[in-house]
């Protein structure tokens, strides 16, 4: 092993008698944790973005962690992120400070940070990408990593993260049509939106600089001599984007939605100017809820080609990557899903129908409705797979843990690539 500052070379040891091999072995063993962060010691700090809104915050609980033990490919990702004794855990070289996950998680500012684990989602009993993303790129380096990440729930592109060299929101004269017949104050609302318009880009960019100013408060170990370096950007966000039928009036046609990755590009060049990295790796999350067969009709295909197609830009070729998240989407807790939402909307439309029923003859109407639509496995892969909407990848460990691998793993072909 070569340590910095001194120059390598071979060492014969004399011979020891076994009882002495032993007290060797241990004391190495011990001065082991130490040795390593010698070597690391001179090294930048390799600092990684997280940037987006609720499938970046992550709505996957920790109790849905055992269904990725039944599939051969999630069950080696299950070995990584939990210890023997069955908890999540704890990184060892990689820190966190994250902001938008507590508190309503859409507006809030209050910070979570330490050692990387299992709980800085949205909220504490959730995890996001950031959990097996950063077990990865821990992995693959082998040196003290912080992970800032930034994301907030309902949040778009085109308004709340709007990068500043596109300019103010432009109001379409659909838009303008249909804010006049809801009857909507055009002067209120034009005053509204100018006001949100890229206040969470620049929330994301001072919690950044917050976090760098002053790394020791969230890395304790943090060697200014060193320094760091930022290694990396993921953005994982869309689904408000996806959804505004307003500002992307042909969203149901090919190139529907343009002005998003017009919006795109340019936020990743303002990224990097504004943070003083002009070859930042940049990795693009696809929105994937649904899994590939959603990306086949609009108005899912257009919006994930539009994402897409930001990496294929000359200027963004070596740099940026796009990954593609469907491909990790459950078909089977998603089918099941889907049946346990139908059968709560007919329940539903039936009580509408009988206004005196009590909540005793609904709760029973409920259990025997599950009990007659799903059998006993199929409910314990649901409850034990299943958290939260399909907007949210289900709320799904199986789902989201691999999407955090995944973005490591393109960020690590980025890194070792050539970056002029």
């Amino acid at each position: 092993m070569k340590l910095p500052g001194h120059p390598a070379r071979k060492v014969r040891l004399p011979r020891l008698r076994p009882s002495l091999s032993r007290v060797l072995l241990v004391s190495l063993g011990l001065l082991f944790p130490a040795l390593l962060t010698a070597v690391a010691a001179g090294r930048p700090l390799k600092v990684f973005i997280l940037a987006g809104q609720s499938n970046m915050q992550g709505h996957a609980r920790i109790s849905t962690f055992d269904s990725l033990a039944d599939d051969p490919r999630t069950a080696p990702l299950l070995g990584r992120m939990r210890t023997p004794d069955g908890k999540p855990r704890v990184c060892e070289r990689v820190w966190i400070s994250s902001v938008g996950c507590l508190g309503d998680a859409y507006s809030d500012l209050n910070e979570s940070k330490g050692r990387l684990t299992a709980g800085f989602g949205a909220p504490t009993d959730k995890i996001g990408p950031e959990f097996t993303f950063g077990l990865a790129m821990e992995s693959r380096l082998q040196e003290p990593i912080l992970i800032i990440k930034t994301a907030w729930g309902g949040r778009s592109l085109h308004t709340d993260f709007r990068p500043p060299s596109a300019g103010p929101y432009v109001w379409s004269d659909y838009e303008l049509a249909q804010c006049r017949r809801r009857g909507d104050d055009l002067e209120k609302i034009k005053g509204e939106k100018l006001k949100a318009t890229g206040a969470f880009y620049h929330h994301m960019i001072d919690h950044v600089r917050r976090v760098l100013a002053d790394i020791p408060r969230v890395v304790p170990d943090y060697d200014p001599a060193g320094g760091y370096e930022l290694a990396g950007f993921v953005w994982f966000q869309g689904f408000n984007d996806l959804v505004s039928d307003w500002t992307y009036d042909k969203r149901m046609q090919p190139g529907g939605y343009d002005l998003y990755a017009a919006l795109l590009g340019d936020f990743i060049r303002d990224v990097r100017k504004d943070l003083a990295a002009p070859r930042l790796p940049f990795v693009i999350g696809v929105m994937g809820i649904g899994g590939v067969p959603e990306g086949n009709k609009g108005p899912q295909k257009h919006f994930r080609q539009a994402q897409a197609s930001v990496a294929s830009r000359a200027e963004f070729q070596g740099n940026v990557v796009a990954v593609e998240t469907a491909p990790f989407w459950d078909e089977e807790l998603g089918r099941l899903s889907d049946r346990m939402e139908g059968l709560n909307s007919r329940l539903e439309r039936e009580a509408r129908k009988d206004p005196t029923l009590t909540p005793a003859a609904k709760a029973e109407a409920r259990a025997r409705g599950i009990a007659e639509s799903f059998t006993p496995e199929e409910l314990k892969r649901l409850k034990g797979g299943v958290s939260n909407g399909g907007y949210h990848y289900l709320g799904a460990a199986k789902i989201l843990a691999p999407i955090g691998n995944a973005f490591a793993e393109a960020m690590a072909q980025l890194m070792s690539g050539p970056r002029p």
